[in-house]
């Protein structure tokens, strides 16, 4: 069994920043991109953020120049640092991840979310 943990979701206020983690666990024998996507009340799911297992990212616009994504693939963890936060961030942050597990099955996987309320 593989999962994905998130954590680092809370409340801030406009400008502020938080930084979002997601360990992936289990019987894990090879991660390829990793990344976040987020999902506000009565929208659809969307993505923020990707990183390659060569640690190429990718950001959608609106958080470009903003959040940044990058991992440990010692510790088999992707992290997401957002600064100069908006309203419009607020959203519940999935953790997203391609693996291939000991049996040599490739599966993409998500994570529970994380809430991510920005407000003052």
């Amino acid at each position: 069994q593989v999962q994905l943990v998130e954590s680092g979701g809370g409340l801030v206020q406009p400008g502020g920043s938080l930084r979002l983690s997601c360990a992936a666990s289990g019987s894990i024998r090879s991660i390829y991109t990793m990344g976040w996507y987020r999902q506000a009340p009565g929208k659809q799911r969307e993505l923020v953020a990707t990183i390659t297992s060569e640690r190429s990212p990718n950001y959608a616009d609106a958080v470009k120049g903003r959040f940044t994504i990058s991992r440990d693939s010692a510790k088999n963890t992707v992290y997401l640092q957002m600064t100069s936060l908006k309203l419009e961030d607020t959203a519940v942050y999935y953790c997203n991840a391609d693996i291939t597990d000991t049996r040599w099955r490739a599966t993409n996987y998500w994570g529970q979310g994380t809430q991510v309320t920005v407000s003052s």
